[in-house]
């Protein structure tokens, strides 16, 4: 089935509690669906307890890890903490979860930092264990990375069988993986040299997330049409020289400046040249969930208004 367009909001700098929850109920009152918060080291609030205040401070407002490493808890601590955060938001979380990627946070945590393959194979296991957990009775689970013995997954959540999960990538194995187990399949760069570099860009260009696409759909098999498919928009500018913007960050990216505007992680033009790629990315590829950071919402809710409630 075809998903309806809706638009989340990226943030967690540190700021105070009146500061963060004036932003949530901004971006609900907006009509952004989601404010969602990473999870890294570094200046960002911790995403569970940031999420749980936004929660509190908003009524319809859905709240995401967009997304948790899974190498920094055990799957059996990120369901309880999952379903009470579910529980308490009355059912509007989405929990993402990924398999890490961001070097520097394993370095100064003092993390070992394994190759993307063995890191794939535990958040494997462990989207195995939550949804086992989210189900009814006790759940027991012996794979190559986790035990779990004859435990009852409680509190019970709110959402059924379980909140939405996310997963994302830019790789063949993650979002292979993404397509068979999780509700929303996130689009991102293949970030495998654990930085954005020169090495992103040429995984985030339109014949790549064309591959992507392949992948997912032979992965998902008959589940495809049921996924929400997902872009972070890393550049995101209402701005009449799209052109201008395109020749500063390309460069960096290891791509030109076409193939950047065209990548489906930059968004930048008028309103309507923003609400016509967006429409062209939902045709080609079922791009629907939009992600852009906090500094864009402003100049952003005419595309929101308008594709919203299309």
């Amino acid at each position: 089935m075809s998903h309806d367009f809706r638009f989340s909001i990226s943030a967690g700098a540190p700021r105070t509690a009146t500061e963060w929850r004036e932003l949530a109920r901004k971006a609900e009152d907006l009509g952004f669906s989601t404010l969602s918060v990473p999870d890294h080291l570094g200046s960002y609030m911790a995403p569970l307890i940031a999420l749980t205040s936004a929660a509190e401070a908003t009524q319809n407002l859905r709240i995401a890890t967009l997304v948790l490493s899974n190498d920094f808890r055990h799957p059996a601590f990120l369901h309880k903490e999952a379903a009470t955060l579910d529980l308490l938001s009355d059912g509007r979380l989405e929990l993402g979860i990924g398999a890490g990627w961001q070097s520097s946070d394993y370095e100064k945590a003092g993390i070992s930092m394994d190759r993307a393959g063995l890191r794939i194979e535990r958040l494997a296991e462990t989207i195995t264990v939550v949804k086992g957990l989210f189900a009814e009775g006790p759940f027991d689970f012996s794979g190559q990375h986790y035990d779990v013995k004859n435990l009852i997954g409680e509190p019970k959540c709110i959402q059924k069988p379980h909140p939405p999960i996310i997963i994302a990538g830019g790789g063949q194995k993650i979002l292979s993986l993404a397509a068979r187990e999780a509700d929303i399949v996130g689009l991102n760069a293949n970030l495998y040299a654990g930085v954005i570099d020169k090495r992103a860009g040429p995984t985030a260009t339109q014949s790549a997330t064309d591959l992507k696409l392949d992948w997912i759909r032979k992965a998902a098999d008959k589940r495809f049409e049921d996924i929400e498919i997902q872009t972070r928009v890393h550049v995101a500018a209402v701005t009449e020289n799209p052109d201008g913007l395109a020749d500063l960050m390309a460069p960096a990216l290891g791509i030109g400046p076409e193939e950047a505007l065209s990548s489906p992680h930059v968004l930048a033009g008028s309103v309507r040249q923003c609400i016509e790629t967006l429409l062209s990315w939902q045709e080609r590829w079922g791009i629907s969930y939009i992600g852009i950071s906090e500094d864009a919402l402003d100049e952003f809710v005419p595309v929101v208004e308008t594709l919203v409630d299309t």
